[in-house]
């Protein structure tokens, strides 16, 4: 019978040690990472339009994981009668936050890019926990060489913006900048709904760089497999998640929150038949717009981690699967 630590050694609860993601281990020397999957985080939030907070969401997100990690040998999902987040499936490192120079963009983007790079030079997923929506565009530019990616966005804006007095870099940006880069090859955005920081021509901009655009009726209305029948089939994904998709009602610690968004299920599905679907050619992950203050109760930080944790549980499965 394998040994889960619960025999031998600390029991390891919950409130007990170092709050790092999912009580990984940390590798802080960026040139000796060795394991499957690697968390950032990107502590950035001077790119918001309105409250500032989310440069906590980093530590938030850490908080929150560590409430499924209990020290077992994984996680068993009875309706899917497997065992995700197994050792064998995935080793996993928390690898600290890029460094942040306040009020200078350029430099923390920079300094965000450069950490990505390192993650994945060394073999590893990016996992990257921000901060703002503008982290984005740092983290998809590490890529660079590595296409082509399609990018699953899930978000009540569009992010599409151009330029507005001289601001490229805030985080209703960085999904224009993406679409600037020759190693992305499309984007689907779920879940963009109502009053926004896009116009028109922003939408028709989009559309033009290959964009496919659903509100969360449309996901709705077509349903997990008719989402996924609209994706393209590609190399490899890379998903952003502004945690503004989701309702308010279930997420409402964040800076922008708007009504009418996806509950947990409407997006956890899709990322599964995604990873399903591509053998867990999902190549890397954000999760974006966590302000812990907005939420007392701390259930954004905890949406946030749950999510984070079983979509690496899916992606890493599908990958031990197509292995075998």
């Amino acid at each position: 019978m394998q040994n889960n630590g619960y025999e031998t050694g600390r029991l390891n609860l919950p409130f007990v040690g170092h709050c790092t993601f999912a009580k990984s281990a940390v590798c802080l020397d960026w040139e000796r990472i060795d394991a499957d999957v690697a968390i950032l985080g990107a502590p950035n939030d001077m790119g918001t339009q309105w409250r500032s907070g989310a440069r906590f969401g980093p530590r938030g997100i850490r908080e929150a994981s560590t409430l499924f990690s209990f020290g077992h040998a994984g996680a068993y999902d009875h309706e899917d009668d497997v065992m995700y987040l197994t050792r064998e499936d995935v080793r996993m490192v928390d690898v600290g936050d890029a460094d942040i120079v306040h009020t200078d963009m350029a430099s923390s983007n920079a300094n965000i890019e450069f950490a990505v790079r390192k993650i994945l030079e060394s073999g590893a997923m990016p996992v990257v926990l921000g901060g703002d929506h503008s982290i984005h565009a740092p983290v998809i530019k590490a890529y660079e060489g590595r296409g082509p990616i399609h990018i699953i966005h899930f978000d009540a804006h569009l992010d599409f913006v151009d330029e507005r007095h001289g601001v490229r870099y805030g985080h209703g940006n960085p999904l224009r900048r993406a679409s600037e880069m020759d190693h992305i090859a499309g984007m689907t955005q779920l879940g963009i709904r109502n009053v926004s920081s896009s116009n028109r021509a922003d939408y028709d901009a989009a559309r033009d760089a290959g964009s496919n655009i659903l509100s969360v009726r449309d996901v709705r209305r077509l349903g997990t497999e008719g989402v996924l029948a609209q994706i393209p089939e590609a190399a490899h994904y890379y998903i952003t998640i502004d945690i503004d998709g989701f309702d308010p009602s279930i997420a409402p610690g964040t800076g922008t929150p708007s009504h009418g968004g996806f509950q947990y299920y409407e997006v956890l599905e899709i990322i599964q038949a995604l990873a399903k679907r591509s053998h867990g050619g999902i190549v890397g992950m954000d999760l974006v717009e966590v302000a812990p203050a907005y939420d007392p109760a701390g259930l954004t930080s905890i949406l946030a981690a749950q999510l984070l944790l079983n979509s690496i549980g899916f992606i890493f499965h599908e990958r031990a699967q197509a292995k075998r």
